[in-house]
């Protein structure tokens, strides 16, 4: 076995690590940009340093990756570690077993909110960075974040707050933030749940939180040293919970679903008749077991990492809608859609509200799924070329929900550079291609931040 072979599958072919901060200008264009996308687009994935292994795909250091369009050109590239306490190596539990926060790897997101853009990881805060992927610092808004950030904070399109949670290892497990349009940290809330989930995502509706408590669970006996200690717990139960949004309120109404893990929501809204409908993907329990494992995550009693159950197959992360209805605290369960998915994304001017479109990455490509009448229709990328999350972007003048563009890295599982791939939304049709000097390894999620005036 050759000593790339011998490597975990999340550090090799298109997810291999790259090995220093590079950054290119003038970039090759293929195709035609649109010249109204003025702004950066920027996307977060794990990358360790030169000589080090991390032992699952979620757990290496943060690298951000930006792309600069203006008038048509691609102006320029660059890839910058965000410079972490844990990446000056400090501890995340500290000698006296409390946590600094600020220890964290800040691998998962980037976001805009308020002016400041920062990097995300939910086992900690985020880093505030510039728009140039210069590191400042931690940011706890001025001192009101106490708890971790979720990586997937929601922005309320009409009122511009944004929410957020944290989940600790200790109570209070789960934590519930409003942040004002204006960055102001005004109300944190806990909120009650039986024990430290691995809570990743979440949604929110015009006038409530949904939450997903689900049965992959922290768990002190497994080991850590760059690990994941979570473990699929089939004694935890998976329920959604649905919160309002009113200032103050914790209670939460729960409705117990069949036994899944959900990594991403795709959205989330009310209807006409008042139900809380959500679609998300959804791993069914062998599946996710499956794709923990390959990715050096702990399975089976004994937490071994990449140890099979026996008798489990491989199962696909499908598109999954759950409706649930308050006035008899009944929930339904429908799959939407036969595609293997994940990284769902969606016109965020639509957040909380009723959706027509999701996109979604699949094994061979992007897909476009119609919810409306049904359908789905791919973009396939071509041999080893590997599409990342597909971020919307809306036209200035556009009048339907899809009218815009779809922006996705794209890596290579042979090594080659990477890409940058500009879709029509409404067709799926190449725009254009933003042609990278240098490979780009498969990360996680990303944004477009327009030009602010």
């Amino acid at each position: 076995m050759t000593e790339g072979m011998s490597l975990p599958r999340h550090l090799r072919g298109r997810f291999a690590p790259v090995p220093e901060e590079r950054e290119a200008a003038g970039l090759t264009v293929r195709g035609s940009l649109p010249p109204e996308l003025d702004g950066r687009y920027l996307r977060n994935g794990p990358n360790p340093l030169p000589g080090e292994v991390s032992g699952h795909w979620f757990t290496g250091p943060g690298m951000l990756h930006g792309i600069r369009l203006r008038g048509g050109r691609a102006e320029w590239y660059r890839n910058r570690w965000v410079r972490t306490r844990e990446l000056e190596g400090h501890p995340f539990i500290r000698e006296d077993f409390t946590v600094d926060l600020a220890a964290t790897p800040a691998n998962t997101h980037v976001i805009r909110h308020a002016g400041m853009v920062l990097a995300l990881c939910e086992v900690g805060l985020p880093y505030w960075v510039t728009d140039t992927l210069e590191t400042v610092g931690p940011y706890d808004f001025s001192g009101r974040l106490r708890t971790a950030m979720t990586a997937h904070p929601k922005e309320d399109p009409i009122t511009g707050e944004l929410h957020l949670f944290g989940t600790g290892f200790a109570p209070p497990y789960l934590t519930y933030h409003r942040v004002m349009a204006d960055g102001l940290l005004l109300e944190s809330r806990p909120v009650e749940v039986p024990g430290p989930t691995m809570m990743h995502d979440f949604a929110i509706t015009e006038h409530h939180i949904v939450w997903l408590d689900l049965p992959v669970v922290f768990d002190s006996a497994l080991p850590g040293g760059g690990g994941m200690p979570y473990r699929w717990d089939d004694r935890y139960g998976a329920r959604l919970g649905i919160m309002s949004r009113r200032p103050g309120n914790t209670d939460v109404r729960w409705y117990d679903i069949d036994d899944c893990y959900v990594f991403h929501v795709g959205n989330a809204y009310e209807d006409a008749n008042g139900r809380i409908v959500l679609d998300a993907v959804r791993h069914e329990p062998a599946g996710f077991r499956h794709a923990w494992s390959s990715i050096g995550g702990p399975t089976g009693p004994g937490g071994r990492a990449g140890v099979q159950e026996p008798g489990c197959s491989q199962a696909p992360s499908v598109l999954h809608r759950w409706t649930l209805a308050p006035a008899t605290g009944r929930v339904t369960e429908s799959q939407l859609d036969e595609r293997q998915a994940e990284f769902p994304t969606h016109n965020e001017a639509l957040t909380g509200r009723p959706h027509r479109y999701l996109y979604t990455v699949c094994g061979d490509g992007i897909a476009k799924h119609d919810l409306v009448v049904g359908t789905s229709h791919l973009h396939k990328t071509p041999g080893s070329r590997h599409a990342g999350e597909a971020v919307f972007v809306p036209a200035a003048d556009g009048a339907g929900e899809d009218d815009g563009w779809l922006l996705s890295l794209v890596s290579d599982d042979h090594g080659r550079a990477g890409e940058l791939l500009v879709l029509d939304a409404r067709e799926l049709a190449v725009q254009a291609v933003v042609e990278l000097l240098y490979p780009v390894p498969a990360g996680f999620h990303g944004s477009w931040l327009p030009e602010l005036s």
